[in-house]
This record gives C-alpha cells, sequence and structure tokens, in this order.
C-alpha cells in the first residue's frame, strides 16, 4: 500500500477542483492505496496538507490548471495531470504515477515537465479563436510549469512569429489551426496538430495529448500508432475539404469586410449618389463593388487550391475564380473552380516525373500550364453555366421569399450562428450571408450579423442581472464579452459555453434564432458583412435601423431570459 498526498486545482475551483478529489480518493481506495487530497477552491484551501503528512508521503500528485506551489514537495517524486485528466481516466493517472506497467496506452506522461514548446495558431477570420487559443495555451504551459512560445497567424499576418532558434530549440511543437499552416519548417521536430477550437475549450488536454501523440515531421511513425491513424482516417477524410474552405474563406474575408464598407460609405452621400459620375459617392462604389468585390471570389478560389496543392495550385486557382466571376458563377463557382484547381495542381505535381535538367520548369511551366488548361475548360464547357443557373436560381428565390419562408430561413441561420460560435457551423451561415452580397442580397447577411452579436450580449447582461448564477470571474469576463458582441465577434461566449454547454448553448441559441427570425421578418438589410454596432452609425449600410436594432435587442433579452432560468444559483457565491 502506498500513501500518496495530492493537490487539485482549478481556475474557478468549483467543479473540477472537488470532482478530481473524489476521483482519486475512491480509485486510490479500490487500488489498496490511501491517498490525502488537498483542495485549492474559490473557498480558500480546503483539507489543508500538514507536513507530516507530506514528510510521510511516498509519491506527489498535482491535478491542477493553474499553478501549484510546489516549493513544500522538494526532494519528493511528482506527477503531474490537469484536473480533466483526474476526473476521466483517475485509475490511469494513479497507475502512472505509481509506475505501473501500461506500455499499450497511449496515456499522457505525467512526468513531462519544464519542457520549451512552440505553437502557431490560426483561424479562418484571424479575429478571436487565433488569440484566444494562444492565451489559452501559454496559460494552460505556465501552469504546467512548460515554456511556451506562440506564433498567431492572425487577420494581419503572423505576430510574434517564431525564429529559427525557437524552433531549434523546442522539445514539442503545437499547431492548432483550422486554415492550412506551412509545417517545412518543423520537419524533424516532433509536431502535434489540433483544431483551434480545442486548443481555446480544452488546452491542457490539448497539451497532454501534444506530449503522448506527437510524431516527428518527416519521419516513419511508430507501429502501435498505425492503428489510431487508421481509425482517425475517416474523419480526416471529411475534415479536410472544410479545412481548404475555411482557407479560401480566411483570405476572402479582408476583402469581402474592406468592400463592403466602401460600398456602405458610398451610401453616406445617397442612396442612388454612385450614379453620378466624378463623385466621391462613385469612386467609393468603384473600390468597393468594381474592384473588391470583382476579386473576391478569385481570392476565395485562389487560396482553396492553395490550401490542397500549396503555390502549385494558386494559379489555377484564382484564373478559375476569375472565369466563375466572368460566367456570373459566383460563389458557388469560385468554390468548385478552387477545389478542382487544387486537386488537378496537386496530382500533376506528385505525378509528373521529369529529368533532373528540365525539372525547374515544373513548378513555373508545366503545373501552371496544364492545370489552368483543365480548370478553365472545365469552368467554360462543363462547370460555368450549371452552376450559374443554380446561382441564379437561388437569388431568385431569396429574392420572392414570403414572410412565413424568410422567418424559417432567419431561424435556421441564427440558430446556426450561435451552435458552435466560431466553428463550422457557424462559418458555413456566415458564408452563405457573404455570399449572397455579391448577387445584391443583403437580408441573410443582416440576419447572420444580428444573431452573431446576440450570444456574447445575453450573457454580459445576464451576468449584471444574475450575478448569483456566475462566479467572479465569469461576472468579470462579462464586460469583455458586452465589446465583443457589439463587435460581432461571437467566440465571446465561448468561455461560458465551454464550462456549462447543456445550459448555455441552447440559451445562445434560442436567442440568435429569435433575432435571425425578427431580422427577416422586419426587412432588415446590411451592406457590409462585418463591423458590428459600429456599422450602424454609416447612413443606409442598414436597411430598416430602427428594427434592426429591435431584433438584436429581443434576441439578448431572451438569451439573458434562458440564462436567467436554465442556470441554477451557485452556492456561496460572493
Amino acid at each position: 500500500m502506498t500513501f500518496i498526498v495530492a493537490v487539485t486545482a482549478c481556475p474557478t475551483g468549483i467543479a473540477h477542483t472537488h470532482l478530481a478529489a473524489e476521483a482519486l480518493e475512491a480509485t486510490a481506495r479500490r487500488r489498496g492505496h490511501t491517498v490525502r487530497v488537498e483542495r485549492q477552491s474559490a473557498q480558500g484551501i480546503e483539507h489543508p496538507l500538514s507536513e507530516a503528512e507530506i514528510a510521510k508521503a511516498e509519491v506527489v500528485l498535482i491535478a491542477a490548471d493553474i499553478r501549484v506551489d510546489e516549493s513544500r514537495f522538494a526532494g519528493k517524486r511528482m506527477g503531474m495531470c490537469s484536473t480533466s485528466e483526474a476526473i476521466r481516466h483517475p485509475e490511469l493517472v494513479l497507475a502512472r504515477l505509481l509506475g505501473a506497467a501500461w506500455e499499450d496506452v497511449a496515456a499522457p506522461a505525467l512526468v513531462q515537465q519544464g519542457l520549451t514548446i512552440v505553437a502557431v495558431t490560426a483561424c479562418p477570420t484571424g479575429i478571436a479563436h487565433t488569440f484566444m487559443a494562444a492565451d489559452a495555451l501559454k496559460k494552460a504551459a505556465a501552469a504546467a510549469g512548460h515554456t511556451l512560445h506562440v506564433e498567431t497567424q492572425g487577420s494581419v499576418g503572423a505576430k510574434t512569429p517564431l525564429s529559427e532558434a525557437d524552433i531549434a530549440s523546442a522539445d514539442l511543437v503545437i499547431i492548432a489551426a483550422d486554415t492550412h499552416v506551412d509545417d517545412t519548417r518543423f520537419q524533424g521536430r516532433r509536431v502535434y496538430k489540433a483544431a483551434v477550437g480545442e486548443a481555446v475549450k480544452h488546452p491542457q488536454d490539448v497539451l497532454s495529448r501534444a506530449m503522448a501523440e506527437a510524431t516527428v515531421l518527416g519521419a516513419a511513425k511508430p507501429a502501435y500508432r498505425e492503428a489510431v491513424q487508421a481509425a482517425k482516417a475517416s474523419h480526416a477524410a471529411r475534415s479536410g475539404p472544410y479545412k481548404h474552405l475555411l482557407t479560401g474563406v480566411s483570405y476572402m474575408l479582408p476583402i469581402v469586410v474592406a468592400g463592403g464598407l466602401l460600398i456602405a460609405l458610398s451610401f453616406v452621400f445617397g442612396i442612388k449618389a454612385f450614379e453620378q459620375e466624378g463623385t466621391l459617392a462613385a469612386a467609393l462604389m468603384s473600390i468597393g463593388g468594381g474592384a473588391a468585390f470583382k476579386i473576391m471570389v478569385p481570392v476565395l478560389a485562389g487560396f482553396i487550391a492553395y490550401s490542397i496543392a500549396d503555390r502549385p495550385g494558386l494559379a489555377p486557382g484564382l484564373i478559375g475564380g476569375m472565369l466563375a466571376v466572368n460566367l456570373n458563377a459566383g460563389f458557388l463557382g469560385g468554390i468548385v473552380a478552387g477545389f478542382l484547381a487544387g486537386y488537378v495542381a496537386r496530382w500533376l505535381r506528385d505525378k509528373i516525373t521529369l529529368p533532373a535538367a528540365l525539372e525547374t520548369l515544373k513548378p513555373v511551366l508545366i503545373i501552371p500550364l496544364l492545370s489552368t488548361l483543365v480548370v478553365g475548360l472545365g469552368m467554360v464547357y462543363v462547370i460555368g453555366t450549371p452552376v450559374a443557373y443554380l446561382m441564379t436560381s437561388l437569388t431568385g428565390f431569396l429574392s420572392g421569399l414570403g414572410t412565413t419562408n424568410a422567418v424559417m430561413l432567419g431561424l435556421l441561420l441564427g440558430g446556426m450562428m450561435a451552435v458552435d460560435m466560431g466553428g463550422p457551423v457557424n462559418k458555413a451561415a456566415y458564408a452563405f450571408g457573404v455570399s449572397l452580397l455579391t448577387t445584391g442580397t443583403t437580408a441573410p447577411m443582416a440576419a447572420v450579423m444580428a444573431a452573431g452579436m446576440t450570444p456574447p450580449l445575453g450573457l454580459a447582461l445576464a451576468t449584471l442581472i444574475a450575478r448569483n448564477r456566475f462566479t467572479p470571474d465569469e461576472r468579470e469576463a462579462g464586460k469583455a464579452a458586452a465589446m465583443l458582441g457589439l463587435s460581432f465577434i461571437t467566440e465571446g461566449a465561448i468561455p461560458f459555453a465551454a464550462k456549462d454547454p447543456a445550459r448555455v448553448i441552447p440559451s445562445l441559441i434560442l436567442g440568435s434564432a429569435v433575432t435571425g427570425a425578427l431580422s427577416m421578418a422586419l426587412g432588415c438589410t446590411l451592406m457590409a458583412p462585418h463591423g458590428g454596432i459600429f456599422v450602424l452609425a454609416i447612413p443606409n449600410a442598414v436597411g430598416n435601423l430602427a428594427q434592426y436594432a429591435l431584433a438584436i435587442l429581443a434576441g439578448t433579452l431572451v438569451t439573458t431570459a434562458s440564462l436567467v432560468i436554465l442556470k441554477k444559483p451557485l452556492p456561496q457565491t460572493p
């Protein structure tokens, strides 16, 4: 029988602290060991360890998501894990701590401390998830005693870029991204890849899996991982095209936002002022509608292809996207052109073998020529006409929607915006709204943006009027959520949803669905695809401005009311 002392601690100190302690105590008893657990909670330290108990202990376990003072355990054999690991896999945690032979289990190594880690975070918009993931990983690494340097690939490019020295000295590389990230510079390093949403919601789990499952990039995989990779193969196949699409959207988004806002600014001088040549309104419309919106689809197609085939896909993708514009195939045509260009270019790159003397011609002449020829002829003779018909039919259908159908569409788009707050479903609704802007259909975009604002706004209001249902940290986070909601950054709701998904997410979906339905029913329109409340100040950018504000307010109140009903008061909340 082994005498173990343990410390459990989580950021809020309410649930995970106590759940982890109870799981460890029950499991230790079943295995015939004795464990004394100190719980560090929001109410202070419960059941503190005495000096005698620490001196008697044979091993020490720290199950924590925040930094815990380890100095009093100096000289003791120590293991570390997250509270979620202790809750979900207490048997495994204790077995690893006590040195049991579990070689056939790909489990997180509890004793890996003091690692030097580099990471790259990237999301399609490069606004919220990118930086939230970076912050979450930094905090988790610091709590576990690791050093972590993060490169954020945001909408303005790479910030805090990793140097060659950083990469060379790294024990581990983590790529948390939903878009294409060039990993060639990490050849020979241990690399682990995850979705950016996972890094935001479960940074400790990402770190643990990275330490256990990272593989050397460019090296053969260990045999025991082949079964794991085979099990994940079908999922990877499904997520691949989605990732390529989001890469294209991420590069297209700044162009859409700039173009949409410039078009909206042209309306300041009157809704038809741009028709008079030589005026500032005409110039703004020319820049926004005549230039920015014209290259939107080619950029989308080009970078979808780039994500699939890297640089060889860029030329055929851009050209295929421009053909989609010329053939009136629009956004859908650009998507088809991008995927076709990417897969054709990648196939040519992999299959064409030339003598060494001619190899330099492949990337600059042979692949661009052949891939552009295939994509161009395919768009002109096969794809362009039917896709153009689909776009025309879709535009006509949306323009002729009756009130009932418009409300149903608003309900659907609004609910989708709150399902995963920046994830695949949210981005699908947003991409749908953006794609219709180029056709002059602006009501769905209004519903999408309004519905994306209400989740953080509803949560912020709930933390003010139902304070006893939120921890002090959550009430403080509510202030930031208000600003994020006003700025149309739906991701501001993620920290709340991650802690209590069963109650928070349904509340957010209900409020966003109501907002989307009201926006469509009241005939609201929006010329700009982003900007939140700041767009409302631009004259004529929003159609039926008062009704639009009412839709946002109504959804916010519905979200707040649902949260108040579903969330229960916390015990002994200050």
